[in-house]
This record gives structure tokens, C-alpha cells and sequence, in this order.
């Protein structure tokens, strides 16, 4: 199953700017940094988090911890994941200031609700200064059982080969990067992929053979976005279907403002677009909707 109508959002308490991030995330615009900061991204979160309740998506919202600081609390998605034979993954992370967003709490409500049958523990990995940040660092074709990553400080290639064993995944590693020649620090801001789509920034990948082997590791439709628009956060969308069976398409309103006719043409025959606007949150933490949502898979109780 490649989409659920369940995922799991942090309201933020003390959302900022994350110095410690910044470095390997070219998103990031310091010029961006102001005051009133976590009430716009608290402004934007809840507005997301009402159109989705609109559209029939379940959305579990929990609260975000005054204490410690976790700047980019919003994007749960790089620390947990959950899968449909009940296994849930916790992932090590580059910035030691984002350590704390895991939280035994959540999992453990999260498992009132769900069956859980095992969590696979990569956090240790930290020690070594190895890190893989959940579904930012891979993006998942669940149905065919096929991880696609880029190489960066913050996806290792060990820890890939080592999900995919654990998860029974096929790894398909590349290289990919930004307008400045920046290795791009997350898979899910170059591409996306849908149930019968594929979006990605093929211009991101250098290397002729890594883009050949892309191509042909999927029979579902390849729908490129140029540069620019991963700079926009095009390639930062993901594919829910509601409660009513419905396809839903969730971007932000700049990714969705970047598109061309045609792109969207081709979008809208496998799913509704839904678009939010999340400047605040794309700015200062250089991250957009997918990365706010961490999709629920676990069979219900």
C-alpha cells in the first residue's frame, strides 16, 4: 500500500531558525530569521492541519515540549516511520539539537492505537557518525518495495543497505545536487513518489548512469521539475488517500505556484492537489509539507 489517510504531525512550541542544520541544508535562509517566528510556523501548522482534516485525512497532532529546544520539531518524519507489517524505524540524526524529538511517549500512544510488533533501533549509529534521517533521507516506493536515496553527511550508505535488509527493501542510491553544486541534504526534496507517479528533479542527478537506473526501476509515470522548482519545494510533496478513497496531492503553496500547466495537468489525473501555504516553515527550517507529515501504516487495533 503506498498511501494511508493516517500521519502523525508535531505542533511546535519553540520553532527557529536551526543554526546546527544549517550548514548541510542549503533551504535554509538565515535572512529569514525574525521575531514572531514560532507563532507564523504555529499559524501555518494548524492552518495544514485543518485543511487536511477537511479533506478526510486523519491527523494525529501532538504536542510539541518547551523543553529541551527542538527547533525543527515540526518535521517528525526524519526520526520515526511506521510500516504496514507493524514495524516502526527510529533514525539517527546529523544535528545533536534534533536528538530529542524522539520521544518514547509518542510511540507509546501511537501503540494504544496501533499494533506494533518491532522497532528497529538505528539510532546508535550516532556514536559513529553515521546518520539516516527516515523518509527525508529515503523516499519509498512502498509498493514495490524500492528505497531511493541520495548520498549526503546526513544519508549514509551503510545504514541504507542496512534499512533496506531489515525493511526488505531494494536500494537505489544516487547523487544529487542543488543550483550551487551543494550535495542536496534530503531524498524528499528531489522527488516524490505516488501510487502511479513519480515527481523528481532528474537535472539533480549528474551522473548518466545513476539517472538511467532510476528511470528504469519504475513502470509508473515520470514527471520531472526542473532546479528551480526543487528550490521551490516541488519535489517536497506526498500522496495520501483520504478515508473515502479519494487521491489527495499535499504541497505547499510556493511548490504548487512553481508548477507549469502541464505538470499539473499530468498530477491532477492521479490525485487532487492540495496546497497550504508554509513560507515561515520553508524558510527558516528549509523543509515543506512532506516533511511535516510521518505516515501511519501500522495495522489498526
Amino acid at each position: 500500500m503506498q498511501n494511508t489517510s493516517t500521519i502523525l504531525m508535531i505542533r511546535p512550541v519553540r520553532f527557529s531558525f536551526n543554526e546546527e542544520t544549517a550548514g548541510s541544508n542549503s533551504f535554509q535562509d538565515e535572512s529569514a530569521k525574525e521575531e514572531g517566528t514560532q507563532q507564523k510556523a504555529l499559524d501555518e501548522f494548524d492552518n495544514m492541519v485543518n485543511i487536511l482534516e477537511e479533506n478526510d485525512i486523519d491527523v494525529l497532532v501532538e504536542e510539541d515540549t518547551p523543553e529541551p529546544h527542538k527547533p525543527d520539531s515540526i518535521f517528525p518524519n526524519n526520526w520515526i516511520s511506521f510500516h504496514e507489517n507493524g514495524y516502526i524505524g527510529l533514525y539517527p540524526m546529523q544535528a545533536e539539537n534534533r536528538r530529542t524529538e524522539r520521544r518514547a511517549d509518542i510511540v507509546e500512544r501511537i501503540s494504544e492505537k496501533f499494533k506494533l510488533t518491532e522497532i528497529v533501533d538505528l539510532t546508535n549509529s550516532e556514536k559513529e557518525n553515521k546518520f539516516l534521517e527516515g523518509t527525508g533521507s529515503m523516499v519509498l516506493d512502498r509498493d514495490n518495495k524500492i528505497c531511493y536515496a541520495c548520498l549526503s553527511p546526513r544519508t549514509n550508505k551503510e545504514l541504507l543497505e542496512r534499512f533496506c535488509k531489515e525493511f526488505s527493501y531494494k536500494l537505489i542510491a544516487f547523487n544529487a545536487r542543488d543550483n550551487s553544486g551543494q550535495l542536496i541534504y534530503h531524498t524528499n526534496v528531489v522527488m516524490c513518489v505516488g501510487e502511479k507517479f513519480m515527481v523528481i528533479c532528474m537535472d539533480a542527478v549528474g551522473d548518466k548512469n545513476e539517472k538511467k537506473r532510476i528511470r528504469n526501476s519504475t513502470k509508473k509515470e515520470i514527471i520531472e521539475i526542473s532546479l528551480q522548482q526543487l528550490h521551490h519545494f516541488a519535489g517536497n510533496m506526498l500522496e495520501l488517500e483520504n478515508k473515502k478513497g479519494e487521491h489527495l496531492l499535499v504541497m505547499s503553496e510556493q511548490a504548487s505556484s512553481s508548477l507549469l500547466h502541464d505538470q499539473v495537468a499530468k498530477l491532477s489525473k492521479y490525485a487532487r492537489i492540495i496546497s497550504v501555504p508554509l513560507y515561515t516553515i520553508e524558510a527558516n527550517g528549509g523543509g515543506s509539507a512532506r516533511c511535516m507529515m510521518a505516515e501511519i501504516f501500522l495495522p489498526k487495533k
